[in-house]
């Protein structure tokens, strides 16, 4: 095929530095005039393309610049942004400037107005999409989901659609009447930089069917309306990617530009070009005649032509058959009721002229009610929690399905719904609310404070709060020029990110220290192509989690200390002490929809990776919340409402400690900030609210731990909760004495802390026995008095069954307490209890072996005083540490031996040589057979959830003389450890 050439006529002088500029042109809907820009002169020209030596109409409105053009379907209306931010309307063909219809902070890329003119589209470098009513000049709607400057968007012809797609090559198709997002599909398109010149656009087919998005491959790749699937591609003799196309106005040709300086003419439907021009410099837009069979270009230097006869005469022309589109349903918007609308007989911004007249019936409503029957199959298949909107079939496809049958109908609904429901989470700022227009929101919500933010006219006011404002003076509010939209608090200081904008797509990344001994301690850092997901505050160092899957670690005072790889794209992270805990992609969805997480725990301090592993979720939900509870323990929720929290038990297991859906009231939803050993902290707000509001000022709730547990046959639930939570604190507690004996701490603090969660759990146990008795469940009570941690609780127990006339259980449970007896005489280890966590030397206490005919007599005696071995309750270790100790300052060669009457009284009888060892000394009675001296014998311990080390001589005997305890009878009173 023969390369043809044309010779192109200035409309902009060139940039001075000689540098390509972005140049738009477009004809208006009778082609009387053309309209062209350029992104380095701030003035707009108007043609007479009959004329084209004439002079054009300059219109000279804005302060730089010129970079995207629209006009109204009915060409009564021109918009134009700019590089100066704005976003003017003017009066067309006359030129008469109306008004300034918006701002951004950012130079605008792209325009389009919808099929009626009733609303129009802007977009740029700000990431978001603002949805501009043209009748009144109110913004309907902001579109928040793109990563990088927009630089192409539409709204199809049936306006129940807009697409838009980004410098990264990101294409998100949305639903206008909810504002949502129905598809995402990353990397489509060329990256192409940050060279303003370029473009990514997008084009849909003027039925409406299909939507065209330059390729990866110097190619046009065409996708379908309502499913997003790739449907063909156009690829011919382009050498470089193409960087603008334009559908012929029947839909059959199609033009596309390329970084090639080639522009190629398709035929679509053959999927072949059938023509081509060369010219000297790129070709930044092109557009067809409305009226005839020619098309319009304009390259980076301003320079523009028409090329006339582009469809050899032999083929159908472009402007044959054009697609008439009855839009009963015009813009597909709830906020706008055309029938209100009446064209104006001065031809101003609400003349909409003739194209929307009998357009006027209700906006999409018709639509939805003929969805209905679908939906309503799709709840019966268990699809009715789609959190997604469902998407709507075209007209000619609609058309197709009332031929077929229902079900085949129903079936194609459902492989659509699922296609766009299966998506990965995007990553979460925990603790951060979404951005509304308007309105303050919060940037961090934590149990320290807030961080709030609310855009002005070009910044963001940025106010950090605590809760307790006694804690010192407050910090004060800053102006953010950044646009931060995450940050992390903690006592020390605050960090804040942003995600990436401007030409050069950077991210910055800012820390503020609350107080510091220099000058200037605030520092930032900025990631040019890397856009900062999650950031999270430790003890000394500050982290900051982006889009190349990089964890960038920084000191307090800004050095650049780590930078470490993860395994997939992040979710979210959080900061506690020393650690940072960070939760990424591991896979794709599941077929059932299920997100596939892990979390990594790191220690920032020993540089180690401590914990690893999969993050269970509810089926069918998504991570809402994650960080530490008040005692370190990582903490997760998701959207079912379900608490989980990691314990180290079992080989590290998460373990569900709250369930939204047997707590809440059915119109609440709870917002997590945090949790105790006992308390889990929300935010509770009305429904659909999921989000709490800034104003007024959001009033925290405290929700008890409760475990989801089965309804228990003898209805003791709240004891069975209470119980598990017991257990789970003294596991924790002896962890963390285990964890400060290895180091060599004092654990006395903590010590006090097991004592009273030990007393509190035995009295749960012994009210779970009394039910066990009242329900008949003997079997049960005696499993439950094997887990009694006090001897006095055992003989407790023993009265308890007595007085309830239950002498077979008396029995039962005074031949456990034997037993224990006998295996502590022994020094054995026969678990029939779990192990106390104290510890007691043979050079502490040396005990004696009694006959147990006494006690089966006196079974209910709970004045006795035992002294046991290691495993024996604190109580009793304490008595008879006492009495050995002050026997040992008599004589410290010598061991007592301490003999228990029928009173319990402790006797000192006999000192005992060490060449005596094991020599039997029979007294009248007979009781005592044989004292033996301990040696220091630590036998293994079993991995048991209440075993815990304690260091005794640290420890006053008087302080224990019952069951009870003078500490607080809270079991989660936290006591912090020096």
């Amino acid at each position: 095929m023969k390369v043809r050439s044309m010779k192109l006529r200035e409309a902009h002088k060139a940039p001075s530095n000689g540098r390509p500029s972005f140049c738009s042109v477009l004809w208006d809907q009778q082609a009387n005039h053309l309209v062209t820009a350029s992104s380095s002169d701030p003035t707009i020209s108007i043609h007479d393309p009959l004329l084209p030596s004439a002079a054009p109409k300059l219109l000279r409105h804005h302060r730089d610049g010129v970079t995207a053009l629209a006009l109204s379907p009915n060409s009564t209306c021109l918009a134009s942004g700019s590089v100066d931010h704005s976003v003017k309307l003017y009066k067309f063909p006359g030129g008469e400037f109306e008004t300034n219809i918006t701002r951004f902070t950012l130079p605008i890329r792209v325009l389009a107005f919808n099929k009626s003119g009733t609303m129009l589209a802007a977009a740029g470098d700000d990431e978001g999409i603002k949805l501009i009513n043209t009748v009144d000049g109110s913004i309907a709607r902001v579109l928040k989901g793109h990563k990088g400057p927009i630089t192409g968007i539409g709204f199809d012809p049936n306006s129940e659609y807009l697409a838009s797609i980004d410098s990264t090559g990101t294409l998100i198709y949305w639903e206008l009447q909810s504002g949502s997002t129905i598809h995402t599909l990353k990397g489509i398109a060329p990256d192409i930089g940050l060279d303003p010149s370029v473009m990514n656009v997008i084009g849909w087919s003027p039925d409406g069917e299909t939507l065209a998005v330059p390729g990866l491959r110097n190619d046009v790749v065409l996708y379908d309306r309502d499913t997003a699937e790739k449907l063909f591609c156009l690829r011919g003799d382009h050498t470089q990617p193409i960087c603008f196309l334009a559908w012929s106005p029947n839909g059959k040709y199609m033009a596309t530009a390329g970084l090639d300086k080639q522009v190629l003419i398709w035929d679509v439907d053959k999927k072949q070009d059938i023509d081509r021009q060369k010219f000297e410099e790129r070709i930044c837009c092109l557009a067809w005649k409305p009226t005839g069979n020619a098309l319009v270009v304009i390259d980076v230097m301003g320079k523009y032509g028409v090329w006339e006869s582009v469809v050899p005469s032999s083929m159908k022309s472009p402007t044959e058959d054009i697609p008439n589109l009855h839009l009963k349903n015009s813009n597909g918007l709830l906020f706008f009721e055309e029938e209100d609308q009446e064209p104006s007989a001065s031809g101003s911004l609400s003349d909409l002229g003739e194209d929307c007249l009998g357009e006027s019936e209700p906006t999409s409503r018709k639509r939805l009610r003929k969805q209905s029957t679908f939906e309503n199959d799709l709840e019966e298949d268990g699809f009715e929690e789609l959190s997604l909107p469902l998407k709507v079939k075209s007209h000619k496809k609609t058309h197709h399905m009332h031929k077929a049958s229902k079900e085949d109908a129903n079936e194609g609904l459902k492989s659509k719904v699922i296609s766009s429901r299966f998506k990965m989470q995007e990553a979460f700022q925990p603790g951060s609310t979404p951005m509304q227009p308007g309105k303050r929101r919060f940037l961090c919500y934590n149990m320290l404070g807030s961080i709030t933010t609310m855009e002005h006219d070009g910044y963001s006011h940025i106010e950090i709060d605590f809760h307790d404002t006694s804690r010192g003076p407050r910090v004060p509010s800053m102006n953010d020029h950044f646009g931060f939209t995450m940050a992390s608090l903690n006592e020390k200081g605050s960090v804040f990110a942003n995600p990436c904008k401007g030409e050069k797509n950077m991210s910055t990344l800012m820390y503020r220290p609350f107080s510091s001994w220099a000058n200037n301690s605030e520092w930032s850092m900025r990631l040019e192509g890397e856009e900062v997901k999650v950031v999270a505050l430790g003890s000394s160092w500050v982290a900051a989690v982006t889009s190349l899957n990089f964890l960038r670690i920084f000191t307090e005072g800004g050095l650049q200390k780590h930078i470490l790889c993860l395994d997939g794209p992040v979710v979210t992270a959080s900061g506690f002490e020393d650690e940072i805990a960070v939760v990424t992609h591991a896979a794709e969805c599941l077929p059932t929809n299920e997100q596939v997480l892990e979390f990594k725990v790191f220690n920032i301090s020993k540089g180690t990776q401590p914990l690893k592993g999969h993050l269970p979720l509810t089926p069918g939900s998504h991570l809402a919340w994650f960080g530490f509870s008040d005692e370190g323990q990582l903490s997760s929720y998701d959207s079912k409402g379900v608490l989980r929290v990691f314990s180290s038990q079992f080989g590290g297991s998460w373990l569900p400690l709250f369930s939204a859906s047997k707590e809440k009231k059915s119109d609440e939803n709870y917002w997590v900030v945090g949790l105790n050993a006992s308390k889990l902290f929300c935010i509770a707000s009305k429904s659909p609210e999921l989000f709490p509001q800034v104003m007024p000022k959001p009033v925290l709730t405290l929700l008890n731990l409760s475990l989801p547990l089965a309804s228990s046959d003898l209805g003791a639930e709240a004891l069975e909760n209470e119980f598990i939570l017991n257990s789970m604190h003294l596991f924790q507690i002896q962890k963390q004495i285990e964890d400060l004996s290895t180091s060599g701490l004092d654990t006395a603090l903590l010590d006090d802390e097991a004592f009273n969660v030990e007393a509190a759990q035995d009295k749960c146990i012994l009210r779970l026995i009394a039910s066990c008795c009242n329900g008949d469940k003997l079997e049960r009570a005696t499993e439950l008095v094997k887990l009694l941690l006090l001897e006095k609780s055992v003989r407790g127990a023993i009265k308890l069954v007595t007085v309830l006339k239950l002498p077979n259980l008396a029995e039962r449970f005074n031949s456990i307490l034997e037993e224990r007896l006998i295996n502590e005489s022994k020094g054995t280890m026969h678990n029939i209890f779990p192990s106390s966590t104290r510890r007691v030397s043979a050079k502490d206490v040396a005990f004696s072996k009694t006959s147990f005919s006494s006690e089966r007599s006196n079974p209910l005696e709970s004045d006795c005083l035992l002294s046991p071995p290691k495993l024996s309750a604190p109580l009793f270790t304490k008595k008879a540490k006492l009495q050995g100790s002050r026997a040992e300052e008599g004589k410290p060669e010598a061991n007592q031996a301490v003999k228990l009457d029928d009173t319990g009284k402790g006797k000192k009888i006999e000192e005992v040589k060490t060449a005596a060892k094991g020599n039997p000394i029979n007294n009248s009675t007979g009781e005592l057979k044989k004292v033996g001296e301990l040696e220091q014998v630590q036998p293994t311990r079993p991995f048991n959830p209440f075993a815990k080390s304690i260091n005794i001589q640290e420890k006053k005997a008087p302080e224990v003389d019952q069951v009870q305890s003078n500490r607080p009878s809270n079991p989660f009173f936290k006591s912090s450890v020096k």
